[in-house]
């Protein structure tokens, strides 16, 4: 009865995936057919149309803002995590209330004052400003979930570290990473994912030439309706660099995921 109910969990979570990938290579007309079409003829139009607007460009835009903050995000937050955690400093509880307390505040609250910066400073349609708050919106987020897996990483071993003359920046880079690599991993996808599907920001904050994939899909969306072939084309491609980069780390992941979960 497991093994059945799990069958049906994966096909009800796979098929919108699947029929994505379908419409994708039906025409307009067989993609919002009624009753939908199983059996059709492959037709590349979609693809072909997605290509000549210059999908390439904008896919581009979201892996250096992507992998941009995610980078900063690490950075950043691996010595405030160990900061908070292997080494705790006064205050910490209040810090890191503080910190996931930011998460709360509606992105539309801040948009404003944050477009003026941007406007004032020249870096409106800029691929790395976009990463720089992508990368300020991750932060906390990557502290909090660095430092459950630091908190794991048991007592005696940085101790020792210590005993044997270990600075604080030994102990991280020799001790605390290198155990915690799965976590950090974790973490590091989690905040690439997160700035891959943003979309509320980079349709504000960018125009021609920093527009990211998300804002670019949403173009296929306007009063007329939708245009479901090239929409599920261009989402297709859209979401094969997250499954790639989610495949390469999975062993990873998984174990990064559970880090924290058991004592």
């Amino acid at each position: 009865m497991l093994t059945i109910a799990t069958w049906v969990l994966v096909i009800i979570f796979i098929f919108p995936v699947f029929w994505t990938i379908l419409n994708g290579f039906k025409s307009e007309f067989d993609a919002t057919a009624n009753p939908p079409k199983f059996l059709f003829s492959p037709d590349l139009a979609g693809y072909e149309l997605v290509a000549q607007r210059g999908m390439l460009a904008y896919l581009w835009n979201s892996v250096v803002a992507s992998i941009g903050s995610t980078v900063v995000v690490m950075l950043l937050s691996i010595p405030a995590a160990y900061a908070l955690s292997v080494r705790e400093i006064k205050q910490s509880q209040n810090t890191l209330f503080f910190l996931i307390s930011t998460r709360f505040l509606p992105v539309a609250a801040g948009i404003l004052p944050l477009y003026l910066i941007l406007k004032n400073l020249g870096f409106l349609d800029n691929v790395w400003a976009l990463a720089i708050i992508y990368a300020a919106i991750n932060i906390p987020l990557a502290i909090w979930m660095l430092r459950s897996f630091f908190m794991e990483i048991p007592k005696e071993v940085t101790e020792a570290a210590r005993i044997d003359g270990a600075g604080i920046i030994r102990e991280l880079v020799r001790i605390v990473v290198p155990i915690t690599i799965p976590g950090i991993v974790a973490a590091a996808l989690i905040c690439f994912i997160f700035a891959w599907n943003e979309y509320f920001i980079a349709t504000l904050v960018t125009g021609a030439t920093a527009k990211t994939t998300p804002p670019f899909l949403a173009s296929f969306v306007d009063g007329r309706g939708f245009f479901l072939a090239v929409l599920s084309s261009a989402a297709t491609l859209a979401a094969l660099p997250v499954v790639v980069v989610g495949w390469l780390a999975q062993k990873h992941l998984v174990r990064g995921l559970s880090l924290g979960a058991i004592k």
